[in-house]
């Protein structure tokens, strides 16, 4: 069993990459081997559109062409048995740098037929992990629309999928170096401490939930 997760925050021990950890140490638990990338390692770019994914008779026929130092990660997931993704949420999506993997990853698979079909050679589940600064309440008023299509076309892709949020995150380890007032640094202070340890819970969870889906 492989379990791979995918860190597209720039940090790689913030709450995002902190959760994804807890994720993979669940399937360890359960004897899965993991692994976790860090997108901002890595030199690479998005969809260059130049539809080598989709010529007939292609040598890259259903695969990404471009090689760079995203190539390998690609080449990687087709063997894995569970994918987990990972972003913080800057302005209202996820972080650029995961939205070029969402590109790179996604697009070789879709078939330009009716109705769309995925070319991913079998069904893994997949997972979401969201991290941001704003309630639940606000994220289901203003992203609900978003993150429920990053579902839709996972599971179209992969197979089963899921969405998991941690909330009202703790931004700085120091507030008092920024400037700041947008809201009471001391309340998410006290989050981190009492409510983001139950995040990790629940993510530790997940990933030992995953480790047992075959």
């Amino acid at each position: 069993m492989k379990v791979l997760a995918i860190n597209g925050s720039p940090r790689k021990k913030w709450n995002t990459a902190t959760l994804l950890e807890h994720a993979l140490a669940g399937a360890q638990s359960k004897g899965a081997e993991t692994e976790l990338v860090h997108l901002y390692d890595l030199d690479f770019k998005g969809c260059t559109s130049c539809f080598a994914c989709k010529l007939k008779g292609g040598k890259s026929y259903g695969k990404c062409a471009v090689r760079d130092g995203l190539a390998p990660v690609l080449e990687k997931i087709v063997d894995v048995d569970a994918l987990i993704l990972g972003s913080p949420i800057y302005f209202g999506n996820v972080t650029g740098m995961m939205r070029c993997f969402m590109e790179r990853l996604l697009f070789p698979y879709l078939t330009y037929s009716r109705p769309p079909a995925s070319l991913f050679p079998k069904k893994i589940p997949t997972v979401f992990v969201y991290t941001m600064n704003i309630s639940e309440q606000l994220m289901k008023e203003n992203y609900g629309t978003y993150i429920g299509a990053n579902k839709q076309v996972l599971k179209m892709m992969f197979g089963k999928s899921e969405s998991f949020f941690s909330n009202e995150t703790l931004q700085f380890e120091d507030y008092d170096k920024v400037v700041f007032s947008y809201f009471d640094p001391e309340e998410r202070k006290e989050r981190r401490r009492t409510v983001f340890p139950q995040d990790c819970k629940r993510a530790f969870e997940l990933g030992t939930r995953l480790a047992r889906i075959r």
